[in-house]
């Protein structure tokens, strides 16, 4: 026996929260009965709708991108752009982990396992996410560690306390380049906080997201994680949830 929500997740058909969402507004029957407690334990051969459509499971699948340019993480695009979706050769309808902003590049997860999509994104599981930002200016050593300690963002929030580190200050075209790494995954996090020191980010790359790196990955490569990868950020995800 499973919670309702984890079976509609690992259908692939939306997220674990968003399943919950539905649960609530009593958009959700279990053979034939409406169920509206999140709490809810069905069986493998339990009869699952949603608005009355039934779902399958689908086989989970995982995939690391080198996300490009000009991309959005989205399932689809209201304006027709490019998505990371149609990236991917995939019959599964998968989904990304995450959003990286439309020129934002670096390691990108998609998959259509809704539960390990929200280990891998939940602000408690606190797993680290290390970024290269060129911005305009030259960093002071004072703004620095004000990164390092937490600046007040424009939600009126302070970040929590950022590893930081100077790659290069380039005086003839005035940019810094900048390494950190945070453990938040706030809406235009890296490029908030630079802000709230005064700083434009002019270019993002994602590093490394836990364990996983875009390595032998051009831009726009992707490829299948290996189980031992989905393995070890799961365990990140129950460290970072325990400490």
């Amino acid at each position: 026996m499973e919670r309702l929500q984890k079976v509609i997740a690992a259908s692939g058909i939306t997220s674990r929260r968003k399943a919950e969402e539905l649960i609530k507004q009593g958009k959700v029957t279990v053979n034939g009965e409406v169920i509206t407690e999140l709490g809810y334990k069905v069986g493998k051969k339990a009869e699952i709708k949603i608005d009355g459509k039934l779902i399958t499971k689908e086989e989970l699948c995982y995939f690391l991108l080198h996300k490009p340019k000009k991309t959005i993480c989205s399932v689809k695009d209201q304006f027709q752009r490019n998505t990371v979706v149609d990236i991917i050769a995939c019959q599964e309808r998968i989904f990304p982990v995450g959003r990286l902003d439309y020129n934002t590049t670096g390691v990108l997860v998609l998959t259509n396992d809704g539960s390990f999509a929200n280990e891998l994104t939940h602000p408690s599981y606190q797993i680290e996410k290390t970024y290269e930002a060129t911005v305009k200016g030259i960093v002071s050593s004072t703004d620095i560690k004000k990164l390092q300690k937490g600046v007040l963002l424009d939600d009126g929030r302070k970040s929590q306390p950022a590893e930081v580190r100077v790659l290069e200050k380039r005086k003839d075209n005035q940019t810094t380049r900048l390494e950190l790494t945070i453990k938040e995954g706030r809406n235009h996090q890296v490029k908030n906080m630079l802000a709230a020191v005064n700083y434009e980010v002019i270019k993002l790359h994602r590093r490394s997201f836990g364990v996983l790196t875009c390595d032998g990955l051009e831009l726009g490569g992707y490829r299948r994680m290996k189980p031992f990868e989905i393995k070890q950020m799961r365990s990140l995800a129950k460290e970072g949830k325990a400490s």
